[in-house]
């Protein structure tokens, strides 16, 4: 991404964002309703992993199959995986 305007960097993340809405939000967070928001967004967009530096979010550690890692985490199962 170096040596890109912000307009390049944000036309690549276009190209792979997915807008999802969705329908119900579950309550899940207790102690931050707006993380629930978070949850909802992934599970309606098939989400595999929300990567946040939450603690109440990362608290949870997964729900309906989205894991809830911190970004070494995320770091850590990218390079594993090769992906």
């Amino acid at each position: 991404m170096f040596g890109k305007t912000a307009q390049a960097v944000l036309a690549d993340y276009v190209e792979v964002v997915e807008v999802v809405a969705p329908t119900k939000v579950p309550s899940v967070v207790l102690n931050d309703a707006d993380d629930d928001h978070v949850i909802a967004a992934a599970v309606a967009g098939g989400a595999e992993l929300i990567v946040s530096g939450d603690s109440d979010l990362r608290g949870i550690g997964s729900h309906l199959g989205v894991g809830i890692v911190a970004a070494a985490e995320a770091v850590e199962r990218v390079a594993v995986s090769g992906s």
